[in-house]
């Protein structure tokens, strides 16, 4: 792997270069297509740049012992759906609240609700 650009510095460039050369001169529905071909590159690089996979699995670890993300993931849904944890579990409510902050940090950072309780 090359040190410099990063993949999020180069997936963030051609998103820029598409916004500020390209769009403007394109119109109809392939500049709609071409916007959407924007928000996609934005989100991948937010997703790039974001480090909560990280912290998320380390909560993960905290509350179910070791393993994968998505295999924490699927043992924390089946405790919930069978009832063995739930919200009162310790630490329980917390990460599924510090998990959903990650995500929207990502996918909707411009969310009116997501901003108010970042800034807490």
């Amino acid at each position: 792997m090359q040190d410099e650009p990063r993949p999020g510095e180069l997936v963030k460039a051609v998103a820029d270069f598409l916004r500020n050369d390209i769009a403007p001169q394109v119109s109809g529905h392939a500049g709609f297509k071409l916007r959407v071909a924007i928000n996609a590159l934005d989100l991948v690089t937010r997703q790039l740049l974001d480090g909560s996979e990280t912290d998320e699995l380390t909560r993960l670890n905290g509350l179910l012992g070791e393993g994968g993300l998505k295999e924490l993931n699927q043992l924390l849904a089946d405790r919930i759906r069978s009832g063995e944890i739930d919200l009162a579990t310790p630490g329980v409510q917390e990460h599924l609240w510090e998990t959903t902050l990650a995500k929207l940090s990502v996918d909707q950072p411009g969310y009116a609700a997501y901003k108010r309780e970042a800034e807490r």
